[in-house]
């Protein structure tokens, strides 16, 4: 994590501590049966488990305390988000999908487990998503609990995160070339949906009426687009061994990203200017909003 300075001590502070407890609330959610069900469950700890940044449980908690939410109910919303961000990644490294031999720094699930298994724990952790976020426990408000669900299942779906991965596949596809309103587009829908959704269900807990979350949403869109664009330029300069992933893969695949279609230098200044929009959405907002400022930035400094 590449931030210095009092704001970067205090976000990393805050990360450190949503790591800690996202993986409480994974490890109460799974625990491991005493059957032949053993192994898929171990495999979902092991993907869900001790790894990931944890950004979108951060940004439901970070969202919900601006309206006195309950911890423990912003902490449940968002270890959902991150079951379906870890089954998502799961999935995307089997080798029908990315063939992908390592994440977060250790081998990928199919490797430690085979591919059967690795197919399953995603199905699993998908389905445990909604599972918390339907658990009277996570809110006692019914309505709330189905917003949630709703939200969520949107972001997942075919008008969000497996519908942009559906282009992101067709990109690669021979005579298929887009240009920079689908990249975004598929970006929007690949990797800004969930960002969304974490921040929207911030709001849903705080029982913030929908008309009452325009600058929530604008927030949220921008930091989506700059968070794929960092990853875009992580692609192309960053560091493998921090990023704890293979990288250059894009380019070795010829795809379209934002910095094939902008350049490294126009990249880098458009995920800059997002950031600083996202910042300025917040402009409501005191202090109590300081840690989504601080992800905002966060998101174009990080390495990896």
């Amino acid at each position: 994590m590449n931030v210095v300075g009092a704001e970067g001590n205090q976000l990393r502070d805050n990360l450190r501590r949503v790591q800690e407890e996202v993986d409480s609330v994974f490890d109460a959610f799974m625990p491991v049966p005493a059957d032949t069900r053993a192994r898929l469950v171990e495999a979902m700890r092991y993907a869900a488990i001790g790894g990931g940044k944890r950004v979108r449980p951060l940004l439901v908690v970070s969202t919900s305390e601006l309206f006195g939410v309950d911890r423990n109910a912003a902490l449940r919303a968002g270890t959902a988000v991150e079951a379906i961000h870890v089954y998502s990644l799961i999935h995307d490294d089997l080798p029908c999908m990315d063939d992908d031999d390592l994440r977060h720094g250790k081998p990928t699930v199919h490797k430690v487990y085979d591919e059967a298994t690795a197919v399953l724990a995603g199905d699993a952790l998908h389905a445990l998503a909604f599972e918390i976020l339907a658990d009277p426990g996570t809110c006692s408000d019914p309505f709330v609990r189905s917003e949630l669900i709703t939200t969520l299942g949107t972001a997942s779906g075919m008008n969000g995160m497996a519908g942009g991965q559906m282009m992101d596949m067709v990109a690669d596809e021979e005579g298929v070339e887009y240009d920079l309103h689908t990249i975004t587009r598929l970006q929007q829908l690949k990797t800004g949906a969930l960002l969304a959704a974490s921040v929207e269900m911030g709001a849903i807990l705080g029982r913030v009426a929908p008309e009452g979350r325009a600058h929530l949403r604008a927030y949220a869109r921008d930091i989506g687009l700059a968070f794929q664009i960092a990853d875009d330029l992580l692609d192309v300069e960053g560091d493998q061994e921090k990023a704890g992933k293979a990288l250059r893969k894009d380019d070795e695949q010829g795809k379209q990203t934002f910095v094939t279609l902008m350049g490294v230098d126009k990249a880098r200044e458009q995920a800059r200017a997002f950031v600083d929009q996202a910042i300025a959405h917040l402009a409501s907002h005191g202090k109590e909003a300081d840690t989504l400022r601080a992800l905002a930035r966060f998101i174009v400094e990080r390495d990896r």
